[in-house]
């Protein structure tokens, strides 16, 4: 503990005082999985420091846990440069008939809240609006299309700030918006908004200060099941 303080104190303001995000407590848990197998730390040390990292709240915190592993030095304070995601979905990654229609025609239709998504969600909002709020759902695929059709309507899709979002589409006489977002997590998923706006709208946007709702627990699930490994459960 007293190695944790002195380098918390070595640490600069700007560097130490950042709020730690989701995808750091991630990328500081699966160095402290690596360097549990590797043989580098205990199944005590590895336990402890990983209860400290669900505890963190600033990046310098976060860091402290690994600045004695060599990972640690090879990847930097911003961790690894991650790949974007592709532009398109993979080849079979997507279901081709949707898991989910949400279809709104003089009226409004609405998913939001905790809920678990599909791998294909269709949204068609005419004469009428449809909301799709994915920043509470839980994602059980990592690539998810949202193909829609707004004629004389609107369709608004707001994602978790912390997924990659991509967007192929237009608008006749109406508007298609989507903003590009990559994650910075190897496993995050990706959301595809496909679509055309005909005299409506099509808005995809990251819902700031909202993220994977599970997220937590997959850092705490690799924890548990590299303790059991190295356990040998």
């Amino acid at each position: 503990m007293d190695l944790q303080k002195q380098d918390l104190q070595k640490q600069t303001p700007a560097a130490s005082g950042l709020r730690a995000s989701d995808a750091e407590r991630d990328r500081i848990a699966d160095i402290l999985h690596d360097a549990l197998a590797e043989g580098r730390l205990t199944a005590d040390e590895h336990a402890e420091r990983v209860e400290g990292v669900l505890r963190a709240k600033t990046v310098g915190e976060l860091e402290v846990h690994i600045r004695d592993l060599p990972a640690a030095h090879r990847q930097g304070p911003g961790g690894p440069s991650r790949a974007p995601a592709p532009h398109r979905p993979i080849a079979g990654a997507v279901p081709v008939d949707p898991d989910d229609n949400v279809v709104a025609i003089f009226s409004g239709a609405v998913r939001k809240g905790r809920w678990r998504t599909g791998g294909r969600i269709h949204a068609y909002a005419i004469f009428g609006s449809v909301e799709i709020d994915l920043s509470e759902a839980l994602f059980d695929h990592q690539h998810v299309v949202i193909k829609s059709f707004a004629l004389f309507g609107s369709v608004g899709i707001r994602v978790p700030e912390n997924v990659s979002l991509r967007g192929t589409g237009g608008g006749v006489l109406g508007s298609f918006e989507v903003d590009t977002l990559d994650s910075g997590e190897p496993d995050a998923p990706v959301v595809y908004v496909d679509g055309w706006a005909v005299l409506g709208s099509i808005e995809a946007r990251p819902r700031r200060g909202r993220v994977v709702a599970d997220i937590l627990d997959r850092v705490q699930r690799k924890a548990d099941k590299g303790l059991r490994k190295h356990l040998g459960h």
